[in-house]
């Protein structure tokens, strides 16, 4: 094959930390708070601003509360877990790393005894018929290391009498959230907005929030993971005091990313750029022989955590044919064409292209003859270059 021409604008396809939304530079942090405390009123108030945002574009009803949290995505969901669990039953959902280690944080460090772990291969989802709503529930809306997201949240019953728990840390701004059927919800910024990692946010329903009200786990609660105080929703986390210190550098430019969000459009504008970065993909894995998307079913497909896998390595086999999408992935970041494009440690051996609000779908687009490229070199290298 012909080597391309035509590099992507931006080479940055990691799905996480994410591209920094089109246009960004460092000027984008000079308006913030830095040298004063975050418990000042202009520190409060960008971290108010930070929630109030989010609320107006997701569509985040009222009584719902949303706090900034520490230790990204991972420090709100171990919140959720270690705060809300054990007043019944638990069904955990798993089908890919994280989820993975959700289920085993409850059942080996909470140690919880009616814990049902309904578990599916890398590809697929496991039977959500299945699932029972007079337990708590506790899933990834979208897959980040399979590329396999719930279909809608049609699965969720309305009169649930457990609470749904949601890791959308790589679903939220890109995939619609049925708010009303989200009891718990986290994301961190530093996927589909593209900003700094290490906080999460934690979004928390009146259901929640009842239950936090009127159950005291049997373990002691690290101060990090305190939501209540004498009994009551510690409030002050909901209105951006935070429970340690954040950099109000990552806030600054996590308000520069929701500003752009708004600027173009909003949640519909951010849902419809990763629906075009995953049709682009589409259309090349539809002509492309030896390719694959990881997520079998089109109605489970990720439109950001986009993972393929190779399926004609040529005459290599064994460890050889199994090092291909690493060799790609390295040949492609040598050339200074994709970054970070390599699959999760602990999925298949694969690819791994993020699609995220941030990213252009025409870069996408331009990425695909690279890579037939690499696999080209990649499976035609002789043995004595490998």
């Amino acid at each position: 094959m012909t080597r391309p021409t035509q590099k992507p604008n931006r080479s940055f396809f990691s799905s996480g930390p994410c591209a920094k939304r089109p246009g960004w530079s460092v000027a984008a942090l000079s308006g913030a708070w830095t040298g004063r405390s975050h418990r000042a009123a202009g520190g409060k108030a960008k971290l108010a601003e930070v929630i109030d945002r989010s609320r107006a574009i997701l569509g985040i009803p009222d009584d719902y509360r949303i706090g900034i949290v520490p230790a990204s995505d991972t420090g709100a969901v171990e919140m959720a877990l270690w705060s809300l669990l054990g007043a019944r039953g638990t069904d955990m959902l798993v089908w890919e790393s994280f989820g993975k280690g959700w289920a085993t944080d409850v059942s080996k460090q909470l140690k919880l005894e009616d814990v049902r772990v309904l578990e599916a291969d890398y590809g697929d989802l496991p039977d959500l018929s299945q699932v029972d709503f007079a337990r708590d529930v506790v899933f990834t809306w979208n897959g980040t290391t399979s590329g396999v997201c719930v279909p809608d949240g049609d699965w969720i019953a309305a009169d649930r009498e457990g609470l749904t728990i949601c890791d959308a840390t790589s679903a939220a701004f890109a995939m619609d959230l049925p708010w009303d059927k989200l009891d718990v919800t986290t994301w961190s910024w530093q996927k589909v907005l593209g900003g700094e990692g290490a906080h999460g946010m934690l979004v928390l329903s009146p259901r929640a929030v009842e239950r936090l009200e009127s159950y005291s786990p049997a373990w002691p609660l690290p101060k990090i993971f305190r939501l209540t105080k004498d009994g009551k929703l510690n409030e002050g986390v909901f209105r951006g005091e935070t429970i340690n210190t954040p950099s109000m550098l990552c806030v600054e430019d996590a308000i520069d990313s929701l500003k752009w969000a708004e600027e173009i459009g909003g949640l519909p504008k951010l849902v419809q750029r990763s629906r075009n970065s995953l049709a682009a993909v589409s259309a090349w894995v539809e002509k492309t022989p030896w390719v694959e998307f990881l997520a079998g079913d089109p109605a489970t497909r990720s439109c950001t955590s986009i993972c393929l896998r190779i399926t004609d390595t040529g005459a290599l086999r064994g460890d050889e044919a199994a090092a291909v999408p690493k060799k790609i992935a390295a040949l492609l970041e040598k050339e200074g064409i994709a970054f970070d494009i390599g699959g999760y440690r602990d999925a298949p051996p694969g690819l791994r292209l993020w699609g995220g609000a941030t990213v252009e779908p025409l870069d996408l687009q331009m990425l695909m003859p690279w890579i037939e490229w690499a696999h080209e070199e990649v499976c035609a290298a002789p043995a004595s270059a490998k």
